[in-house]
């Protein structure tokens, strides 16, 4: 997994979408680099969400995984929608860590999808800026004031490709993803006074890792209707690359986010795609 420097000893890192994929990925590597683990995912299916999401069983495993790197782990099954549930779970942590020192703002959705813009219905719309924008801004809510009363901390928000260009038949995940730059942007101007640090980490099309338990892009390539057997080959086509993003890709980038090395680092977007927004 890297370099045993332990870039994040002594830090408490809280994750969302912690049972799967990125979540994992970022999990593994930030436990490896010896940060406390507060692992958060909804670890349940979600009404109008067309795909399984994250399980019980598979944050269990997260945990597990991160606890072989001798690191202490607490999870907790969390709604970003439902404040209440934030706030107990982030109160649990508060009390048995002292504090939180690093947020990931990773729980998102890629579904419901696939339509033209004026074809998605007030549901689909709601629910998709309500998991993947509000989700974390409410969880800033929640981590933001202990981090600005101890005067430090570094938020990554997990955003996309989709929040720097366009998609076809995915306004309201390009729109949440888009949202997620500007509150980066805001609420970084907002804690630099404070020197907490806020920044964004844009991923392209991740491989569905078998290791990680992804999905998030076949479920991409079923809203546009690519064939599951097919999709990894017809996303390779658009990377000037020429190969998907790895989990670990994404995971370095925010390890390097989460630690003292970036400590100017605010405000900004790291894009993680293989150069595929630069065309």
């Amino acid at each position: 997994m890297g370099s045993n420097e332990q870039r994040l000893r002594g830090k408490v890192a809280a994750i969302t979408g912690a049972a799967r994929g990125l979540g994992r990925a970022m999990a593994q590597h930030f436990a490896a680099q010896g940060a406390d683990l507060v692992l958060l995912d909804v670890a349940a299916d979600v009404p109008g969400v067309p795909y399984p999401l994250g399980t019980q069983s598979q944050l269990d495993h997260t945990a597990e995984l991160c606890r072989e790197a001798n690191v202490s782990v607490l999870s907790a099954s969390v709604d970003v929608r439902d404040r209440a549930q934030i706030d107990n779970a982030i109160g649990q942590a508060t009390r048995r860590f002292g504090c939180i020192d690093i947020l990931v703002n990773n729980a998102g959705i890629a579904a419901p999808s696939g339509k033209i813009a004026h074809e998605i219905t007030e549901d689909e719309w709601t629910l998709m800026i309500d998991v993947d924008l509000n989700g974390a801004w409410r969880l800033i809510q929640a981590v933001g004031p202990l981090m600005v009363e101890r005067r430090t901390g570094s938020i990554i928000n997990i955003a996309s490709t989709a929040g720097c260009v366009g998609y076809r038949n995915f306004a309201g995940y390009v729109a949440a993803k888009h949202g997620i730059i500007g509150l980066t942007k805001a609420v970084a101007l907002d804690y630099a006074p404070y020197k907490v640090r806020v920044n964004a980490i844009c991923p392209g099309s991740v491989h569905d890792a078998p290791r990680v338990e992804g999905r998030m892009l076949s479920e991409i390539a079923r809203s546009l209707d690519v064939p599951i057997a097919e999709h990894e080959a017809v996303f390779v086509q658009a990377q000037p690359m020429n190969a998907l993003v790895e989990p670990e890709d994404v995971a370095w980038a925010a390890v390097w986010l989460a630690s003292d090395e970036s400590v100017r680092v605010t405000g900004s977007s790291v894009i993680v795609d293989g150069g595929f927004s630069i065309r």
